[in-house]
Formats: C-alpha cells, sequence, structure tokens
C-alpha cells in the first residue's frame, strides 16, 4: 500500500484517517462557534488559541510521518462552514494567493487585501514548497459536497480556467469524502472544486496552510511582519 509521502507526491493529495480525535473536533466547534456568529468563513483563525493549538498538533503529527519539514510552520487557517443555508458550489481552481507581502514591491507579484491583510500570488516554486492540510470537524459523506479533486494537477504549475477545465476533462475527478476527525493534505496547486450538497448538513472545515518559516524573493508571511 503506498504510503502518504508518496500519494501527495503522486496525487498532489493524501487522506489522514483519524489523524485527530473526534472527541477534540467537539471541543474545537464549541469553542469557535461563539465567535463564528460575526466571522463565518475568516481566514485568521490562527488568531484563536484552538486553533494555534492544533496547528501545533498537526504540525508535530505531519512532520513524524514525512509531510512536513523540521522548518515548517502554520502562517494560515481559514473555516469553511457549509450549512443548509449556506450551500454553496466552489468552481474548480488552484489556490494561488498566500497570506504574505513582498519587499521591495514587486509588480510581477501584485497585492490584494483580504480581510486586511496582504496576499500575493508568489512564484510557481514557492506554491509548491507549501502544504495544506484540511480538517474535517464533522462527518462530510458524498452527499455533503465534499472535496473533488483532479489528481496530479499540482503537476501542471500555475493553470489558467481553459487549461484547468482541459485537464479536467481529460483525467476527470475524485470525490474525497472524509469522517469527522479526518485530514486532507493536499498541494495548493492541485485542482479542486465542491458541489452543494445534494443533502444538506452541516460541515465545517478547517483549512491549515504550512509553509517554511523564510520565504524567497523577498516575501514575508503576514504573521512575521514587523
Amino acid at each position: 500500500m503506498i504510503g502518504p509521502v508518496a500519494l501527495l507526491d503522486e496525487a498532489g493529495y493524501a487522506l489522514l484517517p483519524a489523524l485527530l480525535p473526534a472527541g477534540h473536533m467537539n471541543e474545537i466547534a464549541e469553542s469557535l462557534e461563539p465567535w463564528l456568529q460575526s466571522a463565518v468563513g475568516s481566514r485568521n483563525l490562527l488568531t484563536q488559541p484552538g486553533c494555534r493549538d492544533m496547528a501545533v498538533q498537526l504540525q508535530t503529527q505531519l512532520a513524524a510521518i514525512g509531510l512536513l519539514g523540521d522548518n515548517a510552520t502554520a502562517v494560515q487557517c481559514t473555516l469553511f462552514d457549509k450549512t443548509a443555508d449556506r450551500n454553496w458550489p466552489v468552481a474548480l481552481h488552484q489556490d494561488t494567493s498566500i497570506p504574505a507581502s513582498v519587499n521591495p514591491p514587486d509588480a510581477a507579484m501584485p497585492i490584494a487585501i483580504k480581510e486586511g491583510a496582504h496576499y500575493v500570488q508568489p512564484p510557481v516554486g514557492v506554491l509548491e514548497s507549501l502544504l495544506a492540510v484540511r480538517v474535517h470537524l464533522d462527518d462530510c459523506g458524498v452527499d455533503a459536497g465534499p472535496l473533488r479533486v483532479v489528481t496530479g494537477s499540482h503537476r501542471a504549475g500555475r493553470l489558467d480556467e481553459p487549461a484547468a477545465r482541459a485537464m479536467r476533462d481529460a483525467h476527470g475527478e475524485v470525490t474525497c469524502p472524509a469522517a469527522r476527525g479526518d485530514a486532507l493534505a493536499m498541494r495548493p496547486l492541485l485542482l479542486h472544486a465542491s458541489s452543494r450538497a445534494r443533502v444538506p448538513a452541516r460541515r465545517r472545515v478547517l483549512h491549515f496552510l504550512f509553509g517554511p518559516e523564510r520565504l524567497p524573493h523577498g516575501l514575508v508571511w503576514n504573521l512575521t511582519e514587523p
């Protein structure tokens, strides 16, 4: 059976069943609930103690199985919170923006502002050095709008919309259902999408992004800005 390191390299993603205890998912969800009333979908959840603690736990576990290096650090945590009232589809895309700024300014990496923070689209080599980890706080079966991915697409570099659709048409998609406490490790350049849930239910996911402590090209993570 192929291990997670080889699977991540070959396919661009690897499901890690029961990476975190289900009881811990309950504690995290309860701790976030009051705060989420006014901040659903925030990209800035590393400000929350429970999410910071989970990031440290993930970093230790992922390093132990070879998915993260010793110099990796959590740089972002985003919430996705689908419910019967918020049951949206996500179009096919890659994650090509990172929470960082560049100094000195570089016209090739224009800065966008999201939730008051700087985001840039770095060179492909930077994106290839990152690892996203989606932690499921709820079960997400095939009818709950799980992630769909195009296997191996992380090796194709940054793709425009026509090229992304052509790759999906040529290679098809894989659906990634998950149970509470499962984690899905994936490369940001992996093409992915999700549908509206056919059977709407709450589907909360914490999406962590890990990267090297120091970035090239004058890039600086938002968390380490002076």
